[in-house]
């Protein structure tokens, strides 16, 4: 069923408080619904949004068989990618446990042992494997937090995602300066994707532009920085919070295909960026041989099928 956008203050005050509840629950995450890597034997279904949700851990974190740390930049896909990995091998089905944070932040989790907290609860988690751009992997690898070889799997371009409808009326990336309009823009500090948006912007208006959104509208508050990108970005558009922001454009295929009120602009080949995303095993894996066969998954043409639906590309050597 179709998403409905998050009605204005002045119509909300007219619903019950039953309707109101509603309309603010119908766009919040986790937005899979089980689609693809749900773990079995679930127990008691307590999701409670925006209360109660832990949308970026995934799977069974009781004695899995392979701990994968991913850039969230296709959360939507992985839990797909998990399944398709059981049935290529059933031995690991129901035994992957998956984060999906941004990189830096999982590069702050690596740093505390494995350790995260997320709302009252703490864990620990050790990753066999981490899934990054490549030029990150690269550069872990080179600094001994990764270990080769690096395996390049999918390529992504960005876009630029708005409401349904585009009210702003954007339609390229040099709107994005204009006064006033409300942005939402990946967070330079732990998101790999701000440097590709970054450069767009450059390509687009030259350095003005890139420090127009990233500069001056961040210092006035109307471009807001986001701390787990690949969700904020949609949730703020429905909630009235931001009117636009760049985000990688299978996120946006992913938002309109569930029927949420989200749509894109294009940004043209000569303007784009292109990530290729990249994994890679981490020094000291607890599961080595998973981490080899996940590694071997992930160039596969079973993979590739499931990342293909949000059009992904295929990537050549990087």
């Amino acid at each position: 069923m179709l998403a409905a956008a998050m009605p204005p203050a002045a119509a909300l005050a007219q619903t019950s408080p039953a309707d109101r509840l509603k309309a603010i629950e119908a766009f919040q995450p986790p937005w899979q619904h089980g689609d693809g890597g749900a773990a079995t034997g679930r127990g008691l279904e307590f999701t409670v949004p925006p209360v109660d949700t832990l949308v970026d851990f995934h799977g069974k974190l009781d004695d899995p068989e392979l701990v994968v740390f991913a850039s969230g930049n296709y959360f939507f896909a992985l839990g797909q990618l998990v399944t398709a990995f059981g049935d290529a091998y059933p031995r690991y089905r129901d035994r992957v446990f998956w984060e999906t944070l941004p990189p830096g932040l999982l590069l702050r989790q690596m740093d505390a042992g494995g350790t995260v907290t997320s709302g009252n609860m703490t864990f620990t988690a050790i990753p066999d494997v981490f899934m990054a751009e490549y030029a990150t992997s690269r550069d872990l690898a080179a600094r001994g937090r990764l270990t080769g070889p690096v395996v390049t799997f999918a390529t992504n371009e960005l876009a630029i995602m708005v409401r349904a409808g585009n009210p702003a009326q954007v339609s390229a990336l040099e709107d994005l300066a204009r006064p006033g309009l409300a942005l939402a823009m990946p967070n330079p500090e732990f998101e790999g994707v701000a440097r590709q948006a970054w450069a767009s912007l450059a390509k687009a208006g030259g350095e003005d532009l890139a420090d127009a959104v990233y500069g001056v509208k961040v210092r006035s508050g109307v471009t807001v920085l986001t701390r787990i990108h690949h969700r904020q970005t949609p949730l703020w558009l429905m909630q009235g919070v931001v009117e636009a922001g760049v985000t990688w454009r299978s996120e946006a295929l992913f938002q309109e295909e569930i029927g949420n009120p989200i749509t894109h602009v294009d940004i043209p080949p000569r303007l784009n960026s292109t990530a290729n995303y990249s994994a890679a095993m981490v020094p000291g894996a607890p599961h080595p041989e998973a981490a080899r066969t996940w590694l071997d998954f992930l160039a596969s043409d079973a993979a590739f099928a499931v990342l293909t639906r949000y059009g992904f590309g295929r990537p050549s050597a990087p």
